[in-house]
C-alpha cells in the first residue's frame, strides 16, 4: 500500500475512482490546464513565500509551506469549489504534526484569486475522523477493482475525465 498523502486525503473527499488510479500509478495530470493554472499560483501568488517559509516531509506526505514559528500550515487553492476537500487535506497536515510531537498547529486555506482565507483546525473530536479517513483510502487503493466513476458536473473540469468517459464523447 502506498503511503496515504494530503493529495490522497483531498481525491478521497473529490472522487474515490480518481483516489484509485492515482494511488496506482494511473496519472493524468500532465494533460490539465487547470493543473498547470494551478501549479503556476502555488509558484507566483507569493513569491516572498519560499524565503519564510518551510517545506517539510512527515511521513511520506509533503507540506508545502510550514511556518515553524507561528506553527501555521499555508495550503493554497485555486479556487474554493471543493472547499470541504481542502479543509480534509489541511486537518490531515495538522494530525501528521500532532502525530509527530508538533502540538497547537493551525492551517490556513489561502485562495489567492479570491482573496480569502480560511483558518482550519484540527480538535480531538477530528482525530477519529482523520484516521477513518485513512482506513478508507488504504481499503479502496488496495482494491483489485477501479471504483466506478461518479456522474458530476465537476467531472469535466478533472484530468481523468477523458479516460472515464472517453466512450461518452459525441461531436
Amino acid at each position: 500500500m502506498q503511503t496515504v498523502t494530503g493529495s490522497l486525503i483531498g481525491m478521497y473527499h473529490i472522487c474515490k475512482r480518481e483516489l484509485w488510479l492515482h494511488a496506482n500509478h494511473i496519472r493524468m495530470e500532465h494533460n490539465s490546464e487547470l493543473v498547470a493554472e494551478g501549479k503556476q499560483l502555488h509558484e507566483h501568488a507569493y513569491p516572498q513565500r519560499a524565503e519564510r517559509y518551510r517545506e517539510i516531509i512527515l511521513d511520506g506526505s509533503k507540506i508545502d509551506f510550514y511556518d515553524p514559528y507561528d506553527k501555521v500550515v499555508h495550503e493554497m487553492k485555486k479556487s474554493d469549489k471543493m472547499e470541504h476537500s481542502h479543509v480534509a487535506q489541511v486537518q490531515f497536515y495538522l494530525y501528521l504534526l500532532r502525530k509527530n510531537g508538533v502540538e497547537g498547529a493551525t492551517g490556513l486555506l489561502e485562495y489567492p484569486k479570491l482573496r480569502q482565507t480560511q483558518t482550519v483546525q484540527l480538535t480531538n473530536d477530528d482525530v477519529p475522523v482523520v484516521e477513518g479517513w485513512i482506513r478508507d483510502i488504504k481499503r479502496i487503493v488496495d482494491r483489485e477493482q477501479c471504483p466506478g466513476r461518479i456522474a458530476k458536473s465537476k467531472c469535466r473540469s478533472c484530468s481523468y475525465f477523458d479516460f472515464c468517459y472517453v466512450e461518452e464523447i459525441n461531436e
